[in-house]
Parts: C-alpha cells; sequence; structure tokens
C-alpha cells in the first residue's frame, strides 16, 4: 500500500474511533445543551468520515478493516478507564471525552490540511470541498473547546 494509503487508513481507523467516542458520548449527555452539541457533531464526524472514504474510492485507496475495527476496539477499551467513581459517567469522564474529540478533530484537520496541500497537484481531489471541511474542523474545535472548559470547570472543582 502506498504512503498515502497507509495515511488515509490510519485516519479512517481513527475517525472510526472518534465516531464511536462521540455516540457514547452523546447518548450519555441526552437531554443536555453538552448533549445536543454532541448530536450534531456525531453527525458531522460521522459525514467526514463517509467523505474520507469517498475520497479513498475515487484514489482507488482500498480500506484497511483491520484499522477500521482498530479503532473501534480502542474507543472501546477506553471505556475501562476510571472515572473517579466506582460505577457510572461522572464529569471527569465528560471532560476526558471532550478532550479526546479534541484531539481526533485536531488529527482531521491535519487531514484535511495536507489534503488540500495535495489537491493543488492532483485534479482528483476536485470533486472534495477541503476548504470546507477545513473550516467545518475549525468550527468543531473552537465549539469543543467551549464544552471543554465548561467541563474541566465542573470535574476539577472541590466540593
Amino acid at each position: 500500500m502506498s504512503r498515502l494509503g497507509t495515511y488515509l487508513n490510519d485516519h479512517l481507523g481513527g475517525a472510526t474511533a472518534g465516531l464511536e467516542l462521540a455516540k457514547r458520548s452523546s447518548g450519555a449527555n441526552k437531554g443536555t445543551e453538552l448533549g445536543a452539541f454532541l448530536e450534531k457533531l456525531t453527525e458531522e464526524i460521522d459525514q467526514d468520515r463517509e467523505t474520507l472514504r469517498s475520497l479513498m474510492r475515487t484514489l482507488a485507496i482500498g480500506e484497511d478493516h483491520v484499522k477500521k475495527l482498530a479503532g473501534w476496539s480502542l474507543e472501546k477499551v477506553g471505556r475501562l478507564k476510571p472515572n473517579g467513581q466506582l460505577r457510572g459517567y461522572s464529569p471527569l469522564s465528560r471532560l476526558i471525552e471532550l478532550e479526546g474529540l479534541t484531539g481526533g478533530v485536531s488529527a482531521k484537520r491535519a487531514l484535511w490540511l495536507n489534503l488540500e496541500r495535495l489537491a493543488e497537484r492532483d485534479e482528483r481531489f476536485a470533486a472534495f470541498d477541503l476548504p470546507e471541511l477545513l473550516a467545518r474542523a475549525d468550527r468543531q474545535l473552537a465549539q469543543l473547546e467551549q464544552q471543554r472548559v465548561s467541563a474541566a470547570s465542573d470535574a476539577l472543582s472541590e466540593g
């Protein structure tokens, strides 16, 4: 597999993990302002993941199902992390999930930026609105940061 193929499959695995994390976090916060934000973020992550898959098809790059499974599995294993209480969801869980989502969206932003540079010399990228994908990642990061600051205050305050 080419380096580009490996790179895109690595991001596909990461996008799979990010989608699972967003779904879990959205469900755990259902009925709240954060839950509404996470529901929309989940939809966008799913759309971005599908865009990546479409781009890979356009470039004739096959999907590495092992990497997708690894991304899915990694998110499931991440649920075993202690969260400051014996059972259930805690404010610390919320903070850690938002930080994980921030890391994933930051990686996705780097992907779109790198592909935007490749698109300057490869017409196969013309069907994909990479500047808009990059702008959406920037919006997601700004919104995640607002939510993270609030979650940190709740999770880390004493008492």
